[in-house]
């Protein structure tokens, strides 16, 4: 291999033509951006890894040139949900003196759906008192969670999945630069671990060219499914109601083996189907609920030890 450091920093794109799929909405955004002083707020949403980011940071190559880094905030809201980050730090930066000729100031709040009402509502003012030297990009994975007068205010951008031949073929330009052989079906093996997640499935091939060639062994073994047999094992523990048994496999499972939460809920649903259980709906209820407080902000690992509990009072 040539380089070190993360290849998803190393090949991300610097300009919108170079943002792999989103075609439709690559041509929207370069059609704005032909007169910057006209670019209205924006709102990008869509699942992780499809590009939102990016394109927000390459809007700021584009549009501000030299100026990108003094005239750009990025912000990641997920980290400073409250009013002070807004009131401290993009107040702040909206009223630093200076413009030379730079056509505006640039904010890109990167998960915004994870900032609070009160934090979006001082937001909204701030938007309103700034809007003729600043533009605010706003990036969420669940767009519902940002308050309608917000939203009223941005053009809206849906982000979709990559498609499994896009992100196969970026996969395999970013293996031949690096001079790694790959074999296609398991650049495929990559996506369909990946779920068109293209951040994900860079960090993946990276990890799995640390092992050698990129092969199907390889990229399972990188991607922790050599393990997923042991969610099966979870499973028969929980249900026969050995609740601390299954739930220290869980652990190992995440935290040695690195098996993401959600993950362990996509293996533990297939493992449901295959051990053909007689109360087969109830158990998929079960995980279906504790997916979801997963997914709205609950901690993890304490629903999954809820979830193992709840399987074991299974009949």
């Amino acid at each position: 291999m040539l380089s070190t450091g993360m290849w998803v920093e190393k090949y991300r794109p610097q300009t919108l033509s170079e943002i792999v799929g989103q075609k439709e909405i690559v041509g929207s955004l370069e059609a704005l951006i032909s007169n910057p002083e006209d670019m209205p707020h924006l709102l990008f949403s869509g699942s992780a890894g499809v590009g939102k980011t990016t394109a927000a940071l390459c809007l700021s190559n584009q549009v501000l040139g030299e100026y990108a880094k003094d005239y750009t905030l990025e912000l990641n809201a997920s980290d400073e949900r409250g009013i002070g980050m807004v009131r401290e730090k993009v107040k702040k930066f909206t009223r630093f003196a200076g413009m030379a000729d730079a056509p505006f100031k640039l904010i890109i709040l990167d998960e915004a759906d994870e900032m609070t009402n009160d934090a979006q509502t001082a937001l909204r003012r701030i938007i309103e008192d700034t809007a003729k030297f600043c533009r605010f990009i706003l990036i969420a994975n669940n767009v519902s969670k940002i308050i309608e007068p917000i939203q009223s205010r941005c053009a809206s951008f849906k982000f979709t999945s990559i498609s499994s031949d896009d992100v196969v073929s970026r996969l395999s330009e970013i293996a031949k630069k690096e001079k790694v052989k790959a074999d296609k079906k398991a650049l495929k093996e990559i996506y369909e671990y990946s779920e068109g997640d293209l951040r994900h499935a860079i960090n993946l091939l990276q990890a799995t060219a640390s092992l050698g060639e990129i092969t199907i062994e390889h990229v399972k073994a990188s991607a922790g499914l050599a393990k997923t047999s042991d969610v099966d094992l979870v499973l028969k523990m929980a249900l026969s109601g050995k609740v601390a048994d299954a739930r220290g496999k869980m652990i190992e499972l995440i935290k040695v083996y690195g098996m993401s939460e959600s993950d362990f809920l996509k293996y533990l649903n297939s493992a449901v189907f295959k051990s053909k259980h007689e109360n087969l709906g109830k158990i998929l209820e079960t995980i279906a609920k504790y997916d979801y407080r997963i997914l709205v902000g609950a901690n993890p690992e304490i629903q999954l030890s809820a979830l193992l509990a709840e399987l074991a009072n299974t009949k």
